[in-house]
């Protein structure tokens, strides 16, 4: 086992670089809404996904490598951590009673269901379309139907739960032109879900122009909301995301304002992309003007979904990232913001960021006294 400062630079350096992969059997999302091209395994026991399929990562000096006892992460020809797949889900063999697969509802990612319930978005072929996205590309591909039923979601939720060990779900959507932004929709689709499998449950979508919507969200049985601003930086929002630069940096945190009042302190989150030209300095003092409030900040690199807007960009270099989390992880441990306390959702799981597994560590290291986390020298 090695050391969890060591397990953070290493997926810190996966999740820029990317994993070749030489044996087929890696699980891997295409398309889809958030951070997608992820590879999914367990490094050292820890859930990470990975870039694997973008052309980038035949550079990568990263590969993952079968073994005679399991597989094993390799840089270089040196192996450096242990790996192990996650399992084609027992669930995706079963369709529902019309007709549609079940993996065509909602995926597994790694230990937590997701779905996006809506796979339109208004943005979507627009001047207003988010340039990191790639929501509608599984819709084009055929892997995904536009709209997802609440019965149906209901179904697959218990059986992903019973057979597949699922610990809770994440729904997602593409935004709508409607003032509630797609999440009254959500919620009747959580409620559904949670009457069935009384899993805990995330949502995410944009702020809604009624503010008074996310109390009917959490009256649904909502655990969690991710509302996404992506980039503290105004100029970078306005370039890759004019629709929610229309909502502007001070809309979002009117709304995760509010959230914190509904949903609690930690149960709010917001995702933010490391690679899109952002000032750092905006960034980190953005992550902690939300961490003040209550919302965690999931910081993650940008990942070029292929067939995006932005496939032919690169991922942030891992010292960039590192920079970022250097500053970012001691200030979560000082303000008391753990992952291990939000209930459900991508702050819960952690897998497509490093901040998750190095903030755990600055917490156990009492980074409040200690001042910085020891990462590598950047």
């Amino acid at each position: 086992m090695i050391a969890t400062v060591q397990l953070g630079d290493l997926i810190t350096d996966l999740q820029s670089l990317g994993l070749r992969v030489e044996s087929s059997g890696l699980d891997s999302r295409r398309g889809g809404a958030g951070p997608s091209d992820a590879g999914m395994v367990w490094i050292e026991g820890v859930a990470v996904t990975v870039p694997v399929a973008a052309p980038y990562v035949a550079g990568s000096p990263y590969v993952l490598r079968n073994e005679d006892d399991g597989w094993a992460v390799y840089r270089d020809g040196t192996r450096v951590a242990s790996a192990a797949l996650a399992p084609r889900p027992r669930y995706y063999d079963l369709t529902t009673a019309d007709g549609i697969p079940y993996w065509q509802i909602a995926l597994l990612h790694l230990d937590s269901l997701a779905s996006t319930v809506n796979q339109r978005c208004a943005y979507w072929d627009t001047a207003d379309q988010c340039q990191f996205c790639g929501i509608e590309l599984s819709l084009q591909a055929g892997r995904t139907i536009a709209v997802k039923r609440p019965e149906h979601l209901a179904e697959v939720a218990v059986a992903a739960r019973d057979l597949d060990g699922a610990v809770d779900i994440t729904l997602t959507t593409g935004s709508t032109s409607g003032p509630d932004r797609g999440a009254i929709y959500l919620a009747r689709c959580a409620r559904a879900m949670k009457e069935a499998s009384g899993l805990p449950i995330e949502v995410q979508f944009e702020p809604p122009s009624n503010l008074a919507v996310l109390e009917r969200v959490r009256d649904a049985g909502v655990d969690s909301v991710g509302i996404h601003l992506e980039s503290f930086d105004p100029v970078v929002l306005a370039r890759v995301a004019p629709g929610k630069a229309r909502t502007g940096i001070e809309g979002y945190f009117r709304a995760w304002e509010r959230a914190v009042e509904v949903f609690g302190r930690g149960q709010v989150s917001t995702y933010v992309i490391l690679g899109m030209g952002e000032d750092p300095d905006i960034t980190v003092a953005g992550c902690k003007r939300a961490i003040d409030i209550g919302v965690y900040p999931l910081v993650v690199p940008l990942r070029p979904v292929p067939g995006s807007l932005m496939e032919a960009c690169l991922p942030p270099s891992p010292t960039e990232i590192a920079r970022v989390y250097q500053r970012v992880v001691p200030y979560l441990a000082e303000r008391g913001l753990r992952a291990a306390d939000v209930h459900a959702g991508c702050a819960r799981c952690q897998a497509c960021s490093a901040i998750g597994l190095l903030e755990r560590s600055a917490h156990e290291n009492d980074a409040s006294v200690a001042g910085r986390i020891p990462l590598r020298q950047v």
